[in-house]
């Protein structure tokens, strides 16, 4: 059962001023270890944040939360699978909202052009 719907687009040269202007602070601050290592060793790595930065803003969308207290941008990690195929990981608050919510995953897709990232979440379970 599908119990939230979530999409985002952000453009890229937004991310990539946000990166220029605040640096690690802000790399550190919205993404993981492993998100920061994955997209900082890609030749366009804005493109890939961005996609990132919409994967994670669409994924709060299908919790109808948004970054509300207790809840943080590194807790929605975007995982490439083998394959390419990105995949959600929750932890912490978001976990935690998200189980409340009868939600057992979160299904992503991300896309980029040159201006523009987007992505959509579906979050899937059972609604309580």
């Amino acid at each position: 059962m599908i119990v939230g719907l979530g999409t985002d687009i952000v453009e890229i040269s937004r991310i990539g001023q946000m990166i220029e202007r605040h640096g690690d602070t802000f790399l550190s601050r919205v993404f993981t270890e492993n998100e920061n290592t994955y997209c900082g060793s890609k030749k366009n790595k804005e493109q890939h944040y961005a996609g990132r930065w919409a994967a994670k803003e669409a994924v709060m969308k299908t919790l109808g939360t948004g970054f509300i207290k207790g809840i943080g941008w590194k807790e929605i990690e975007v995982v490439n699978l083998q394959s390419g195929k990105p995949t959600i990981v929750i932890s912490g608050g978001v976990e935690r909202h998200a189980g409340e919510m009868g939600i057992s995953e979160i299904l992503i897709t991300i896309s980029h052009s040159r201006e523009f990232a987007t992505a959509t979440a579906i979050a899937v379970g059972q609604a309580k």
